[in-house]
């Protein structure tokens, strides 16, 4: 392993579902041409990251953003389905309003912060998301930077996961899109001198949100807000 290691959670660019703040969850909508922009302006910046590890869920909003990195660093870039957004079940493709008018008891919990099982709209739990990408995360080589382009929700859970913050509420709050977060891990205890072995090792968050200036999805504030894919992925 190396002496730096650095993770980056991107999240994928805008879709016409994120301008209209519909609930997207594992439906499948495309960049929108501002999600595109979004995707070729914050490539360069990532490349500058230079990552050796290149990995994306496989939704094609999230593969679109990917691909520009790819194709300036020359990685391969490997799909991986266990960084899809969390699944929001009948909830996807309607907006807040439709689900307040639809399922007004099951809007009511979430608002109160209810996780997913607690009022059955079906889908996964915080829990479940962040199990599924941290399997990706711990299957990482050791490289000095990896990049996971992945999703609202998704890196919201990974990113308390890693850092062993409760997923009761995300208090690191959402990524807008095309924006990143930063985790660095360090070693205590320093190496070890002969055996060359790493001491006890504590992952960090050195930056959050961090993107191009430009055209985003306006981020909403409360408790309900940052609950989960309401804040990324509506």
């Amino acid at each position: 392993m190396s002496d730096t290691r650095r993770v980056v959670l991107l999240r994928h660019g805008r879709t016409a579902w994120n301008a209209e703040r519909r609930f997207q969850g594992q439906a499948n909508p495309p960049l929108d041409e501002v999600g595109r922009m979004q995707a070729y302006e914050v490539a360069p910046l990532i490349a500058a990251l230079r990552p050796q590890v290149l990995v994306s869920s496989d939704a094609d909003r999230a593969r679109h953003t990917a691909e520009p990195i790819a194709a300036l660093t020359g990685l391969e870039l490997v799909l991986d389905p266990r960084l899809r957004e969390r699944s929001l079940g009948h909830w996807e493709g309607l907006t807040r309003p439709e689900v307040q008018e639809r399922y007004p008891q099951e809007f009511a919990a979430w608002i109160a912060g209810k996780d997913v099982t607690k009022f059955g709209r079906g889908g996964e739990s915080r829990d479940e998301v962040a199990a599924r990408a941290l399997a990706v995360f711990t299957e990482l080589p050791d490289v000095e930077t990896a990049v996971l382009v992945t999703h609202g929700a998704t890196s919201m859970a990974l990113a308390a996961a890693v850092l062993g913050l409760p997923q009761t509420v995300h208090s690191l709050g959402p990524l807008a899109n095309c924006h990143w977060s930063e985790l660095l891990v360090e070693y205590l205890n320093g190496r070890g001198a002969e055996s060359g072995e790493p001491g006890e090792a504590i992952w960090r968050l050195r930056a959050h949100n961090v993107g191009v200036p430009g055209t985003i999805v306006p981020l909403p504030v409360g408790i309900g807000a940052i609950d989960d894919a309401s804040d990324a992925e509506a």
